[in-house]
């Protein structure tokens, strides 16, 4: 048991690993990535980091949707001010980003983001590029520093340019710590060592779904990010070859609430949330997936906080219809 441990009586939130990871993503139909090496704030936009005032009017441009991430490069050469600042402006649903550069945060609200195209007036142009977004948001949780900077880091030196991976701020789900969001299409991940976070870029730079950790699609509520990941990796057990965008559909297609879940950890009674999420490929082909919602008992959702219940989807029949 560490020191920090000891002194808690509490497990890094990181170390519980309980529920299921699948249906847990991020959610957001739109991400402005901004670079900004100075320090971050337990929130991003609680007033400590660009000021109160500043902070408001960001949040409120913002709107609801749209996911808000600082980003810097990993190592020293993250925590020098640039002279222009980067700006990312991610579509997951259309998997598409634009980069552009301007002079601070206060131009953030000069910004059009109602739809690719639309700040021609800060030149920005079509990126091709993933972002691999390491979250090592300290500030937030211990657990983002102690394993998503070294994370970072490595991957950083396995990556073909400097453009791809990135330290982040919170991007929900520190207790899967390393949680990695990755962009243009909007997947989180979580719980990947060096070599499977290695394995993530390769596949990433060539736009290969990867599996393993896939916490699922954030345009998606979270039985259908649950459904989605179900099929994928259907697929790649049969041996295809999947790639981003092969899975253009996931929604819900039919729901039963009959009540709360079952008491028990990972499983579900009688009264247990019910609802099936039709997912389409490209070509075409249609799979109906029933999942059914459980309660996992012990989940401990931040360093320092007594362990809890928290819910989860688990796939419960999956067939192409």
């Amino acid at each position: 048991m560490t020191e920090p441990e000891s002194r808690n009586h509490n497990p890094r939130c990181s170390d519980v690993q309980i529920e299921p990871l699948p249906g847990t993503a991020k959610r957001d139909r739109m991400y402005v990535v901004f670079e900004w090496p100075a320090g971050w704030s337990h929130d991003v936009l609680d007033g400590d980091t660009f000021g109160a005032e500043l902070s408001k009017k960001i949040k409120e441009h913002l709107g609801s949707g749209v996911g808000f991430q600082l980003i810097r490069k990993p190592g020293r050469a993250g925590h020098q001010m640039p002279r222009q600042h980067r700006v990312y402006l991610v579509y997951p649903e259309q998997a598409y980003t634009e980069i552009l550069y301007i002079g601070g945060p206060e131009d953030i609200l000069q910004l059009d983001l109602t739809g690719p195209g639309n700040n021609k007036q800060f030149a920005a142009r079509p990126s091709r590029d993933p972002l691999l977004l390491v979250c090592t948001h300290a500030k937030r949780d211990v657990c983002c520093a102690v394993k998503g900077r070294p994370l970072a880091a490595y991957l950083e030196k396995k990556s073909p340019t400097g453009d791809v991976v990135w330290e982040t701020s919170h991007t929900k789900g520190h207790r899967f710590a390393p949680a990695m969001l990755l962009l243009p299409w909007g997947y989180s991940f979580g719980r990947l060592n060096e070599q499977a976070g290695g394995e993530l870029l390769q596949a990433a730079l060539e736009g290969k779904y990867f599996h393993p950790a896939n916490r699922g699609r954030g345009i998606y509520d979270e039985p259908s990010q649950a459904a989605e990941v179900a099929v994928a990796g259907e697929l790649l057990a049969a041996g295809e070859h999947v790639h981003y965008q092969d899975l253009v559909y996931a929604r819900q297609v039919a729901e039963r609430a009959t009540g709360a879940p079952g008491e028990s950890s990972g499983t579900s009674g009688p009264g247990a949330d019910l609802c099936v999420v039709e997912v389409v490929h490209r070509d075409g082909r249609t799979w109906r997936v029933a999942l059914e919602q459980q309660l996992f008992d012990g989940v401990v959702a931040s360093c320092g906080k007594n362990p809890a219940t928290k819910p989860g989807w688990a796939v419960t029949d999956l067939a192409a219809s």
